[in-house]
């Protein structure tokens, strides 16, 4: 059986829609429009397609500032020992964790808040939120007696981070005219995960510069107050409401009743939660394994590498995409879960021999890996769910549900990868059961994806 494509960016708007007149778009008081209809061309041609990119690149840049903070902990956490705080390895992996937890709970109210207050609105109000992390923590790290629980707290507050990406990415996804959803999404998508590359790379730089013998440690999180207070002004002033905007709830509890959208979820936890867990868990892993490795010192500033994992994750979801494109996306998702396995276990078998670049390399074809698997896992839902249509929701509606509530399961893996390590350290000594955990595991992903997949995709005659 062959299927029409029904995948948004190979969609194309009806001949109809293309040629009758482009209906007058109402600017109100509060930036909000009506009549939007992106898939009208002349609309499209005249106004649509500036007021979409002016959008894309605000939305952007707030989500990047959301991935930021909700990988400061990660950062921070391997500089507090030096700071004069008495963590556990357990309290230290929950901090690592938390942001995660709290973010993957976000993103599925987050993802209906564009349609409730407007996607200018909301972006303000969400960037604003990320004030309250980046300055809690710049206090709380400040003085070695804060609490635990305090410090736990503001890890969880940074969590805002996370949700910002559910409703950024819903809000570009009514901007833009089907045929070109895919781009607009990609590039949201990857500016967003650069930020947990940025961060890693940005911060441990600026809380050495000029320290001396000490850490400027709450300059990790003031540092990103200018940048925050620039997305909230820029959204209020160039970003828009869309009055077509509307919450899809038929869809989303037609898309719960999905087996295939919790058998994708558990694989999207595979794919994104591996590369938001061991983004977030690297800076830590790194500076365990190698305590006397700290980085290369320029002047007074230290760079450290542990960026390198989340920034070749991120570079590498794009291509993800179009090798599904080409080649299927089971096929592609089996490949990457193949190479995430034995990434992980060549970790394993060369930790002996405690040769740093061996155990970079190694960790680093995991996240190509893992940024591989995202892009092609996500290009496997809509085929997906278009074969399984068969109620009155229409499979480009459910799809588009289910891609939001995947993404959100999948980032509950930045929690259980770091609490995983955390319990073999504490428990074990050693990181290594549960870096062999996780090559079972991914042997498990592997064969759900070759087992249900690559049977349905033989069954009906589709590539999926």
């Amino acid at each position: 059986m062959t299927v029409t494509d029904p995948r948004p960016e190979t969609a194309t708007p009806p001949a109809a829609a293309t040629q009758e007149a482009a209906p007058q778009l109402v600017h109100r008081p509060g930036r909000w429009i009506d009549n939007w209809n992106p898939e009208n061309a002349a609309q499209w041609a005249t106004e649509g397609k500036a007021i979409a990119a002016r959008n894309l690149r605000w939305s952007i840049f707030a989500e990047f500032l959301g991935f930021v903070v909700w990988q400061l902990w990660s950062v921070v956490v391997v500089s507090l020992p030096a700071a004069g705080f008495q963590l556990s390895t357990g309290e230290i992996f929950w901090l690592i964790s938390m942001p995660s937890l709290v973010g993957a709970t976000l993103r599925i109210p987050y993802t209906f808040m564009v349609p409730r207050f407007g996607g200018r609105n909301w972006t303000i109000v969400s960037a604003g939120l990320l004030l309250i992390p980046s300055i809690g923590l710049a206090l709380a790290v400040s003085n070695p007696a804060t609490p635990f629980g305090v410090l736990l707290l503001i890890a969880a507050l940074a969590g805002f981070g996370g949700g910002n990406f559910a409703s950024s990415m819903a809000n570009i996804t009514f901007f833009y005219p089907a045929a070109q959803k895919g781009y607009a999404l990609g590039l949201n998508a990857a500016g967003g995960n650069l930020g947990a590359s940025v961060a890693q790379f940005l911060v441990p730089i600026v809380i050495t510069v000029g320290a001396a013998a000490t850490l400027n440690l709450p300059l990790a999180g003031l540092i990103w107050v200018p940048l925050i207070l620039v997305a909230m002004v820029g959204a209020y002033f160039r970003m828009d409401n869309l009055s077509a905007a509307k919450a899809d709830i038929a869809a989303s509890l037609a898309a719960l009743k999905e087996p295939h959208l919790w058998i994708l979820a558990v694989l999207y936890i595979g794919t994104f939660g591996s590369f938001i867990g061991f983004a977030g868990v690297f800076p830590k892993l790194l500076a365990d394994t190698f305590p006397d490795f700290t980085g290369f010192t320029i002047g007074t500033a230290t760079v450290t590498l542990a960026f390198l994992g989340a920034l070749v994750g991120s570079l590498a979801r794009p291509y993800g995409g179009k090798l599904a494109d080409r080649f299927g996306g089971t096929r592609i998702t089996i490949g990457a879960f193949t190479a995430m396995g034995l990434g992980i276990l060549s970790v394993v078998l060369t930790l002996p021999l405690q040769n740093f670049a061996i155990f970079l390399l190694c960790f680093l074809v995991l996240f190509a890996a893992a940024g591989i698997g995202n892009g092609s896992t996500y290009r496997m839902i809509p085929t997906i769910f278009a074969l399984r249509a068969k109620d009155g929701v229409g499979a480009q509606r459910k799809a588009a549900a289910a891609l939001g509530l995947i993404s959100a399961i999948g980032a509950y893996g930045g929690f259980f990868i770091p609490q995983l390590l955390g319990l073999s350290k504490t428990s074990f000594g050693s990181y290594v059961p549960a870096l062999t955990w996780f090559i079972g595991a991914y042997v498990v992903f592997l064969a759900i994806t070759a087992g249900v997949y690559l049977t349905m995709s033989k069954k009906t005659g589709t590539r999926i």
